[in-house]
């Protein structure tokens, strides 16, 4: 991951309630790590034309009996 992985969660959690619980702080962690690995795959060009989504999608759906 980037470097300013530890600064966003120093924010998250200035952000959080202070009554919130464990699971909800793991929670918003794991939040921000999938948002911060979508933002370096974008980065790095690994993605996917929305075309192409739709086409996998339907070839999903159908091999799902939908």
């Amino acid at each position: 991951m980037t470097g300013g992985g530890q600064a966003s969660s120093e924010g998250l959690l200035d952000r959080l309630p202070d009554d919130c619980s464990v699971e909800d702080v793991l929670y918003h962690l794991y939040v921000l790590q999938a948002v911060e690995r979508g933002q370096e795959d974008a980065a790095a060009g690994r993605v996917i034309s929305m075309r192409k989504w739709s086409a996998m999608r339907r070839k999903w759906l159908r091999g799902a009996g939908t």
